[in-house]
């Protein structure tokens, strides 16, 4: 019985210096930093949005300003004014697909929409494109009776914000870990 209580203390004293040994390695993402270094939230407001390219007035269009509007706040927040160091172009394609059909009427009762986005992120000074990557995002909704016009068009544009906002911090998660880490 002694002996059981000093195997548990024993390990609870490792886990206790081991903890305080990785204890000053942890420094959190979007801490300020106190040697003069900008910090990330300072890199990421230097990333120039420019608009996504899509035909005017089509529905790709209004997802494109959704996925820069939501990685802009993302990356400012609500500040601006910051010089820009480099410039993030996103291109996309989107596609909605049939998961579910209503066998009495043939129409779907449930579809996916889809976005598949690529970004290049260039530096300003050179020229030179620093990261490159792809994501996706996928959301199902649900498409309400035949005769539901305006639900139907509520559910394919709620669809559309959930997957723009899901590729938006998609892409501000890649480049925090790019600004941080370099790679």
């Amino acid at each position: 019985m002694l002996s059981a209580r000093i195997r548990i203390a024993a390990r609870l004293l490792a886990v206790v210096a081991l903890a305080a040994l990785t204890a000053g390695c942890f420094r959190p993402i979007y801490a300020e930093h106190t040697d003069g270094t900008p910090g990330l939230r300072e890199k990421l407001m230097g990333v120039e949005l420019p608009p996504i390219p899509k035909p005017n007035a089509s529905r790709e269009a209004r997802v494109g300003v959704e996925v820069r509007n939501a990685l802009a706040f993302k990356l400012y927040g609500t500040a601006t004014g910051m010089p820009p160091t480099h410039r993030l172009e996103i291109r996309f394609t989107s596609s909605r697909s049939s998961l579910i059909i209503s066998q009495a009427t043939g129409l779907p009762t449930s579809e996916n929409y889809g976005i598949d986005a690529q970004y290049n992120l260039i530096e300003v000074a050179s020229g030179k494109s620093v990261m490159t990557g792809t994501t996706f995002s996928r959301v199902s909704y649900d498409n309400p009776g035949s005769y539901q016009r305006f639900s139907r068009n509520r559910a394919v544009r709620d669809a559309e914000d959930r997957a723009a906002n899901e590729i938006a911090e998609n892409i501000n998660t890649r480049l925090a870990s790019f600004f941080t880490a370099g790679s």
